[in-house]
């Protein structure tokens, strides 16, 4: 009479991170019965799946739209229906040279999905059991990775607090990252640890993003559906702009006119540290023109992304390190959608599950 195998003990897993590769992977360890710490920085789940509410509307200040080619993702977003929309980006190419205008239609395969009321609706939602089970640590950094001291087996993590609160968290059987590369490059290195998996994110390119939201209650008006032109999406080849959407064409959506306007790389790269201001500024000029809507806005806010696209991908899904309990995933490891990261963060869970 066969036997049935015995199931395996359950592992205590951190994962640091928790942007979509961060929440898929711990989504998916849960799934598994195993249990889970996640630990974010900042103060709500996310990362670039973001949305910044304002008195005229939300603006979805980090990712614009996300598509779905995957059929693990399209079975992840089954799982949260209504909170995923198609959105009519209309999208154009924007051709500018010496300040001329020029639009063609972009050609699109693909349908542009959004969260729905906003970006960020997706990933609250994914995270809510997480959150009600106390297993995520929000406003906490870490600082450190290395050996339990009461147990050489297993890993234990020195965090700071946003209060500069630090704490030890300790008794974990492995250690997923899932923080853009350079974050993760400096903690391993920092920790000494890892020193092949340092080797391969040095080869990562990641540009910055600054991104500009701007609102025109005025245009609200009878008679006066919108300001400007007749799209609603863009790629622009201005030096300074490599995006545009206007904010209210999405589903579910409030109606005042809101534009997010994100930066190119180059330009983002640039200008890194300048003053808010002086961003803001230029970045408003170059919006005016490439769009032609010179009204000044009611509200005109600028957020910086210190690691935003991916220029050179790492090639494959996520680093695994089985003898040793240690994992990163990432938008970065296959590029920079947000279908990436949640490819990312299945498959390293995936793989720590097979050990």
């Amino acid at each position: 009479m066969p036997t049935s195998r015995p199931t395996p003990p359950a592992r205590h897993i951190a994962i640091v991170g928790a942007g979509i590769a961060g929440i898929a992977c711990a989504r998916t360890l849960v799934q598994a019965g195993h249990r889970v710490t996640v630990f974010e920085k900042a103060l709500k789940v996310g990362g670039r799946m973001a949305s910044r509410e304002t008195p005229f509307g939300s603006f979805d200040h980090g990712a614009q739209y996300f598509t779905v080619r995957d059929a693990r993702f399209q079975g992840a977003l089954d799982t949260a229906p209504g909170l995923s929309r198609p959105w009519s980006a209309n999208a154009v190419r924007v051709l500018d040279p010496l300040g001329r205008v020029a639009e063609a239609s972009l050609p699109t395969t693909e349908a542009h999905w959004v969260g729905a009321p906003a970006m960020d609706a997706l990933p609250r939602q994914w995270a809510q059991p997480l959150l009600a089970a106390g297993a995520v640590e929000l406003g906490t950094t870490v600082d450190g990775i290395e050996r339990d001291a009461l147990d050489a087996q297993r890993w234990q993590l020195r965090t700071s607090g946003a209060d500069e609160s630090v704490h030890v968290f300790s008794g974990f059987d492995a250690v997923l990252l899932a923080i853009p590369a350079p974050r993760a490059s400096a903690l391993l290195e920092r920790c000494r640890l890892a020193p092949l998996f340092v080797e391969k994110l040095a080869a990562i390119d990641i540009a910055p993003c600054w991104t500009l939201m701007l609102a025109f209650p005025q245009a609200a008006q009878p008679g006066l559906p919108h300001l400007g032109p007749q799209w609603n999406a863009a790629l622009s080849t201005h030096h300074r702009i490599a995006w545009l959407a206007r904010e209210s064409s999405k589903p579910r959506r409030g109606p005042v006119e809101r534009w997010t306007v994100q930066a190119s790389p180059a330009w983002s790269t640039e200008h890194f540290d300048d003053d808010v201001d002086r961003v803001r500024a230029k970045l408003l000029k170059a919006f005016a023109e490439v769009t032609g809507i010179r009204a000044q806005p009611a509200h005109a806010d600028v957020k910086r992304w210190r690691h935003a696209k991916t220029g050179t991908p790492l090639g494959r899904s996520h680093l695994w390190d089985a003898k040793i309990g240690l994992g990163l995933c990432g938008d970065w490891c296959l590029g920079h959608r947000v279908e990436n990261a949640f490819v990312s963060g299945l498959e390293l869970a995936l793989a720590a599950l097979a050990d």
